[in-house]
């Protein structure tokens, strides 16, 4: 499968919260995103894993070969990365399945992906439904946006205590600010729109109480992620 950048592609480039971390929206990003979705239809999607609220199934080779070619140029100088070659450590089909009262704990708070500063991750909104994109948070307590291996232990005490009181989250997906968490920044989940970030930012998918989880890769929550890293 032979791919291209769409031919009206547009970036935004923008920053979260207090701290600054950057954050690129990009509209238009495929010239022929259905191809992605027929092929997404007929792959055998499995578990996710106990963090990830769906299954999930690889993305095609080719994706990953357009996104290393194509990101360097139009989110590397933003990002600092140094490195002209990237290589992808995940890049997977999602579908978000799961019903809110079957959430973990973790599934209902925001998380970070990854402590290292310069890790990347992709989300790239395959659905036109009005399935929710994505929101990035505050934690109150400690005012942390973000984590890296200083503030991760910090973070974890003080959540464990906040997730052991009355403030603990109730069995839903997390959607806006809540007593623990304050949304700093969302990004709608718009067909063919692709969101850039660090995977150190505290962010959950935005899924509102009306949602109900689909299977199907034509009609559901589908995306694809990727986490990015130099190569």
């Amino acid at each position: 499968m032979i791919l291209d950048l769409h031919s009206q592609l547009r970036i935004e480039k923008l920053t979260l919260g207090r701290e600054g971390a950057p954050l690129v929206v990009i509209d238009n990003f495929i010239a022929d995103p259905e191809r992605l979705v027929k092929k997404a239809a007929t792959a055998p999607f499995a578990s996710g894993g106990q963090y990830y609220p769906g299954i999930r199934v690889k993305a095609p080779p080719s994706y990953e070969h357009f996104l290393v070619t194509h990101l360097p140029e139009l989110v590397g100088e933003y990002f600092g990365l140094t490195s002209p070659s990237l290589r992808l450590s995940m890049c997977h089909y999602s579908l978000v399945t799961t019903p809110p009262a079957e959430l973990s704990l973790l599934q209902r708070l925001p998380h970070v992906d990854s402590l290292a500063p310069e890790g990347l991750a992709t989300i790239h909104y395959l659905f036109r439904e009005n399935h929710g994109g994505t929101a990035f948070y505050r934690h109150r307590s400690t005012g942390y946006e973000y984590l890296d291996r200083e503030r991760g232990p910090v973070y974890s005490r003080a959540l464990d205590s906040e997730c052991a009181g009355p403030d603990r989250p109730a069995s839903e997906y997390i959607n806006g600010d809540t007593a623990l968490f304050e949304e700093i920044a969302r990004a709608e989940g718009v067909f063919n729109r692709m969101l850039v970030y660090r995977r150190n930012s505290l962010h959950s998918g935005s899924i509102d109480r009306a949602f109900v989880p689909d299977p199907n890769p034509r009609t559901g929550r589908l995306s694809i992620n990727c986490f990015v890293d130099p190569a």
